[in-house]
């Protein structure tokens, strides 16, 4: 959750690490830190609470310079959003000063155990506690990069830490420790870059190098040497080039991050088919899948775990793969799946979701499935990310930059990948017939246009809804099946951004409790396509309206009778069945949207959220 910025090299760091830092704004933070070495050997450090404007007005009145820094936003775990909790921390002389991500299970022995020798702390975090255990170090002797690996393997918990000492004025020191936060060195010409995530130094390089779990680096401004954090043992890492285009993380001409990423869809699923299927023949092609059709036919069940939005997306994918590749399939949240103790089989595969790749609960289940032997599978957006590197199989987003807390373009592109692997496995599996492939390929063929087409015709309507219903204090949003996740979603979205409790239910359910709820106050978003189920959604919406209640249906173009019945309607294009979902999640993220901006929150960085949970 928290970002991390560092540079060395010949240039000024604090412009550097500051840019940087409100690249990671995404990422949620109550708090902000600098620190950096000037010429005469002296670290400054300026912190500040809030937002990181206040860090800049602070720099900006008392100005630090210097060629080697590191930067931090916190996102308050022990101690309180405060100066002095804030990043970075330092021993007294500043001998070592390091920020830090990730929770240190076992600080408070660690902290008594330093007390106890007549240590004071400055804060109330679990952070200070790594730098007093390195400080100790070098006080008895101990070499800078020794001190730092000693210290770290008493540490209990997932951590990722940079840090830098006065003594060393040309080197930064970065490690990771297990799955919480990501480490990325960047590689430059003559100077190097340190972050948490790819979009900080990305303007800079794309040459980049992600620590594993318990491997740290020693990065100087013309090398960087790899080593083990338990052995000492050096290592070559494999270097990535990331293909993300640096102006892609700019709002241009949207007022917010989130508005910009909703519009962006047709193009994410435009880049998401692209290449993989051939609609001349409906075949598809997922080289990084890993799987022969032997393998293939062998699988018994396909577990989906995932969080938040993406365990929405897994919900969908789930009536997508059982219907096209009749895989039995169970979604999981991946903060459950672990502790369940699944009965995991030899042939079943686990497939994760995660936009960041980096969520620590959904890692965590990729490591139970390692532990069992399991095969795994992950659909992640960002490349080179902890999910796809500890996957046998990866298939990408490829939706770009998400800055947007609220997940947009990843739910929509992740239901693609589900979707095209569904087809996939159906095809590998030989139960697919040619007509039924060129179908399918027909169908993602217009997909890209009809997103398109539905922006355009929900953008203006939703806005209007939004000036009429904004002052709600509850939602209702109803679906049935494969629509349900979409009622789930859109709640969401509206928690998210706009703090209006909404509320998302399987239609069928409603009468079994819910319905209780419905009066001339409680708005219902209802899912209206023209599917299977379309009669069983008119008889719920007939039940809503009995009861005084709000009805906006989303539904197909066309639809007489939802119109007669519904108090507001907002059109979609019909598709395919099993893509509806798509066409019919955007107007649930431009409701929300418009609804959050009337009422005046914080769209793209919602309170107490993160776009990366990196912490259990």
């Amino acid at each position: 959750m928290c970002g991390i910025v560092g540079y060395v090299g010949p240039k000024d760091a604090a412009p550097i690490i500051l840019e940087g830092l409100h690249r990671l704004e995404y990422r949620g933070y109550d708090s902000a830190g600098i620190a950096v070495m000037n010429r005469n050997g002296r670290v400054d450090i300026r912190r500040e609470v809030g937002k990181l404007q206040n860090l800049d007005k602070l720099v900006t009145q008392a100005p630090i310079s210097g060629h080697i820094g590191i930067g931090h936003t916190r996102w308050a775990t022990h101690g309180k959003p405060t100066r002095y909790n804030a990043h970075p921390h330092s021993d007294p002389e500043k001998d070592v000063v390091l920020v830090h991500n990730g929770i240190v299970e076992n600080f408070l022995t660690l902290r008594e155990e330093l007390e106890a020798e007549g240590v004071r702390f400055a804060s109330e975090t679990d952070t200070e506690v790594i730098v007093h255990l390195i400080d100790r170090l070098l006080h008895a002797g101990y070499p800078l990069e020794k001190a730092v690996r000693e210290a770290l393997r008493r540490l209990e918990g997932a951590s990722a830490v940079v840090l830098m000492s006065r003594h060393h004025p040309d080197t930064l020191i970065a490690a990771r420790l297990g799955n919480a936060g990501g480490v990325v060195i960047g590689l430059g010409e003559g100077e190097n870059y340190v972050a948490s995530d790819i979009p900080a130094i990305l303007p800079y390089t794309r040459r980049m190098v992600f620590l594993e779990n318990r491997q740290a680096a020693v990065v100087r401004p013309t090398e960087v040497h790899y080593f083990n954090l338990d052995t000492g043992e050096p290592f070559t890492p494999e270097v990535h080039t990331i293909p993300w285009d640096p102006l892609a993380a700019a709002k241009g001409e949207y007022k917010h991050f989130m508005q910009k990423e909703i519009f962006e869809q047709p193009q994410a699923v435009t880049d998401t088919l692209r290449g993989r299927v051939n609609f001349a023949t409906g075949e598809v092609t997922l080289e990084n899948l890993h799987i022969t059709p032997e393998e293939a036919k062998q699988i018994s069940r396909i577990y989906i775990v995932a969080c938040g939005t993406s365990y929405y997306a897994g919900l969908v994918g789930k009536y997508i793969i059982e219907r096209i590749a009749r895989i039995p399939v169970e979604v999981d949240y991946g903060s459950e799946f672990r502790y369940r103790d699944p009965l995991l089989q030899p042939t079943d595969v686990v497939l994760a979701i995660s936009q960041s790749g980096e969520t620590v609960d959904t890692l965590a289940a990729l490591e139970e499935a390692r532990n069992k032997g399991i095969r795994k599978w992950a659909i992640v957006n960002v490349v080179g990310s902890q999910a796809a590197r500890v996957s046998d199989g990866v298939i990408y987003m490829q939706a770009g930059p998400e800055i947007g807390v609220a997940s947009t373009k990843a739910f929509v592109t992740s239901v693609v990948d589900e979707y095209l692997l569904a087809l996939y496995l159906a095809q590998q599996r030989g139960i697919l017939t040619r007509e039924e492939a060129l179908r399918h390929a027909r169908a993602l063929a217009q997909l890209p246009k009809l997103v398109g087409d539905t922006l355009a015709m929900v953008d203006e309507v939703t806005h209007d809804l939004a000036a009429r219903y904004y002052r709600a204090r509850n939602f209702l949003y109803l679906g049935r099946g494969i629509h349900y996740p979409i009622a789930l979603e859109g709640a969401l979205k509206l928690k998210e951004i706009s703090y209006i409790h909404a509320e998302g239910y399987p239609a069928g359910e409603m009468k079994h409790g819910p319905i209780a709820l419905i009066d001339e106050d409680m708005p219902v978003v209802a899912l209206v396509p023209r599917d299977h189920v379309y009669d069983k959604m008119i008889s719920q919406v007939e039940q809503v309206k009995a009861r005084d209640g709000k009805v906006i249906a989303i539904a197909n173009q066309g639809d007489d009778l939802i119109a007669q019945k519904a108090d507001d309607v907002i059109w979609v294009p019909q598709t395919e069945e099993l893509l509806q979902p798509i066409l019919s999640v955007i107007p649930c993220q431009l409701f929300a949207y418009h609804i959050a901006v009337r009422r005046g929150t914080d769209v793209d960085q919602p309170r107490n959220l993160a776009k990366s949970v990196t912490v259990e």
